[in-house]
C-alpha cells in the first residue's frame, strides 16, 4: 500500500507512519520541517498555511492509495490539500474529533448524533470544534462520501502524546506522596491508544471504510482505579492515591478535565459526552484497544527516554493541578471530621 502522511511527526500522525512501516507499506510523508520523521519514509516538505506551501506536493509525481490527515486549525488547508490529490490518491482519511457533536451528546451518541455547524470547507481558523467539522466538511466535499473516512476520536493516550494528560499524571506520580484522586474508583473511562487508532485507520484503508467512526474504547474499557493504579504501579513511586468524592473537588474549584486531566465528574453531560459513546460501529470493523496497563507503561518507557519531558503543542491548553492547590484540598480532608480525605482508601 502507499500512504500519504500530512504531518506525520507528532502523536497520531506519527503513529499511523509507523504502523504503515511496520506493514511493510510505502510511506510518504509532507510536512514544515519541524520535526524528524521516522526513518524509512519518503520527505516533502511544506507549510499549507503558505500561499505556495503545497508546491512540493503538487510537482512530485506519486500516487497514493491513501491520504491520513490529522489536521485541526483552517479548514481551507484541508480543502486544498483535498482538491489538489483528488485525482492522486484513492481515499481521504481525516482525523477528526467526537468535538464535532452539538452540545451536549447523551450517554450512548453514535454517528448519527447532532452536529455542529462547522466552518465552511475554504474558512480560516475559528474554534477547534468548528475547525474540526470544516475539515470533515472539506474532506466530503473533494473526495465524497464514498472515498473519504472521518475518525471521529475521542480522549487519545499513549507515546507521544503532546496534549499533556497522561504525561502529566504520570510526572505526578513521580513525585510522590500524597496525590489527589478524583473518585469514584469505579468512574468508567472511555479513550483510545494512539497505536490502537493509528492501526484501526490503516485498516479502513485497507477495507475500503468510508463515512464517520467514533473512534475509542468501548464504554467502560478501564476506570479512573485502573488508570491511576496503572500509573502507580509503572512509576514505583511512592506515591499515595487519596481518592476524593467529586463534590469536594468541585467545590475546590478545580477544573475536570484540564486541571485534573481525563477526569470528569459521573452523571455529568461532560461524562456523556467524553467517555460515553457508542463506538459499535468501529469495534464491527476491526478497532481493538489494548489493556490501559500496556498504554501507561510504554507512555512512561518513551517519557523517561526523552529525558521526562513532554512535547507540549502551543495550540492546547496547559493541563495539570497547581500543588498548592492539591495540598490545600487534601489538607482540608485531613482536618474534617473523622480524619482523612472523603473517599480515601489506604
Amino acid at each position: 500500500m502507499r500512504l500519504l502522511v500530512l504531518g506525520g511527526t507528532e502523536f497520531a500522525g506519527r503513529a499511523v507512519v509507523e504502523a504503515a512501516l511496520g506493514r511493510g507499506w510505502d510511506v510518504t510523508v509532507f510536512n514544515r520541517g519541524r520535526h524528524e520523521p521516522p526513518a524509512g519514509v519518503r520527505l516533502l516538505r511544506g507549510d499549507r498555511t503558505a500561499s505556495d506551501g503545497l508546491a512540493a506536493l503538487a510537482e512530485h509525481p506519486g500516487e497514493w492509495d491513501a491520504v491520513v490527515d490529522t489536521w485541526s486549525a483552517a479548514p481551507r488547508a484541508v480543502r486544498d490539500a483535498a482538491r489538489l490529490l483528488q485525482g492522486r490518491a484513492g481515499r481521504y482519511v481525516y482525523v477528526s474529533s467526537r468535538s464535532v457533536y452539538a452540545w451536549a451528546p447523551p450517554a450512548g451518541y453514535g454517528e448519527d448524533a447532532p452536529l455542529v455547524e462547522g466552518a465552511e470547507a475554504g474558512a480560516d481558523h475559528t474554534d477547534y470544534l468548528r475547525d474540526k467539522r470544516g475539515g470533515e466538511l472539506a474532506a466530503v466535499e473533494e473526495f465524497g462520501a464514498d472515498r473519504s473516512v472521518l475518525v471521529r476520536a475521542g480522549l487519545v493516550l499513549g507515546p507521544y502524546e503532546n496534549v499533556g494528560r497522561l504525561p502529566w499524571w504520570l510526572g505526578r506520580i513521580a513525585r510522590g506522596g500524597p496525590v489527589l484522586a478524583p473518585g469514584p474508583r469505579d468512574l468508567p473511562l472511555q479513550y483510545v491508544d494512539v497505536r490502537d487508532l493509528a492501526e484501526w485507520t490503516l485498516g479502513a484503508v485497507e477495507g475500503e471504510l468510508s463515512g464517520p467512526y467514533n473512534l475509542t474504547s468501548r464504554q467502560g474499557h478501564t476506570t479512573m482505579g485502573e488508570f491511576l493504579d496503572a500509573c502507580v504501579a509503572t512509576v514505583g513511586a511512592d506515591a499515595e492515591l487519596r481518592w476524593t468524592e467529586p463534590e469536594v473537588i468541585l467545590d475546590a474549584g478545580i477544573e475536570p478535565w484540564t486541571q485534573l486531566p481525563v477526569w470528569v465528574p459521573p452523571g455529568s453531560d461532560m461524562h456523556d459526552a467524553l467517555h460515553s459513546a457508542d463506538v459499535s460501529r468501529a469495534v464491527a470493523t476491526g478497532l481493538r484497544c489494548r489493556p490501559v496497563a500496556e498504554t501507561v507503561a510504554d507512555t512512561w518507557r518513551w517519557l523517561t527516554d526523552i529525558g521526562g519531558t513532554a512535547p507540549m503543542r502551543p495550540d492546547r491548553t496547559s493541563k495539570g493541578l497547581d500543588p498548592e492547590v492539591e495540598a490545600k484540598v487534601l489538607a482540608a480532608g485531613a482536618d474534617a471530621p473523622g480524619g482523612g480525605v472523603p473517599g480515601t482508601t489506604s
